[in-house]
């Protein structure tokens, strides 16, 4: 009994907070209160995991960009290390033809000397009164004759060699040239591109600010319509040109060529309105 007893005061004790005014409305609040601490910190744990993956999405963004333009880099000093070996290459060869072009001319040169030294040779026999038979001479000529036949070939063959080089040569001057004018039209073309993004920009705002539905779409596509209708470029040229005038005309001015983009703001307040 006694046990008995004592458990049931201790229930008492155990249940008399619970009869006690406001008690329900403080564990009412403190429960809240866990649970907004709760809400809380799960709220700042999924913005700490979305920071942690938009930094990892821009870092692999940058390892990206880094990476393709070493690879440009890498790429750029391949080609020009094949041209420049290739030119190398043309210009040892072309050094070695001309070498070979002027071995021939001294053969050539070799081939006259000996023609007028035998010739002045015979000339000095004949004054003495030795004559050399018929066949000497027909040797000597049919000798000279298939030199001179074999050095022409020979020239022949070297100019030729030297023609395809000097072609192959200006080949490569040719690309070279219109890789350059290719880097510098695709430089314009990105310059031109910035400049277009920065003009959509001001006219209707960042498309970073408004990812999933941006507020000025719309308009967007309103004055951009001729550039996907036929239709509509007829209809907008046709009012367009209702007030072409000359560029000194007293009451108008030409049409502009680009967007008519708006001055900056002059005052605080302005600029307020603006932002």
């Amino acid at each position: 009994r006694e046990e008995a007893e004592a458990a049931r005061r201790e229930l008492q004790e155990i249940v008399r907070p619970l009869r006690e005014p406001g008690y329900r409305e403080a564990l009412r609040r403190k429960a809240e209160r866990a649970r907004k601490r709760r809400l809380r910190l799960q709220r700042r744990k999924r913005e700490a995991k979305a920071a942690k993956e938009k930094e990892a999405a821009r870092a692999a963004e940058r390892e990206a960009k880094i990476d393709q333009w070493r690879a440009k880099c890498i790429q750029e000093v391949e080609e020009k290390n094949r041209e420049r070996e290739l030119k190398a290459a043309a210009d040892s060869v072309l050094s070695e033809v001309r070498k070979k072009q002027a071995d021939t001319k001294r053969m050539v040169d070799i081939l006259r000397a000996l023609e007028k030294l035998r010739k002045l040779r015979k000339e000095a026999a004949g004054r003495k009164g030795v004559c050399p038979p018929p066949s000497a001479d027909e040797a000597f000529e049919n000798q000279v004759e298939s030199l001179k036949t074999l050095l022409k070939n020979r020239t022949e063959l070297y100019e030729a060699e030297e023609r395809a080089l000097r072609v192959m040569l200006e080949g490569e001057q040719e690309e070279e040239r219109k890789r350059e004018m290719e880097k510098k039209q695709k430089k314009e073309r990105e310059k031109l591109l910035q400049q277009k993004l920065e003009i959509d920009s001001k006219l209707f705002g960042e498309p970073d600010e408004f990812p999933l539905a941006h507020l000025l779409q719309p308009f967007r596509e309103y004055y951009l319509q001729a550039e996907h209708s036929v239709a509509a470029l007829i209809q907008i040229r046709h009012e367009w040109d209702q007030y072409l005038v000359p560029a000194d005309h007293p009451e108008g001015s030409c049409i502009p060529p680009g967007w008519v983009l708006p001055s900056l703001p002059t005052n605080d307040t302005w600029a307020t309105a603006v932002r």
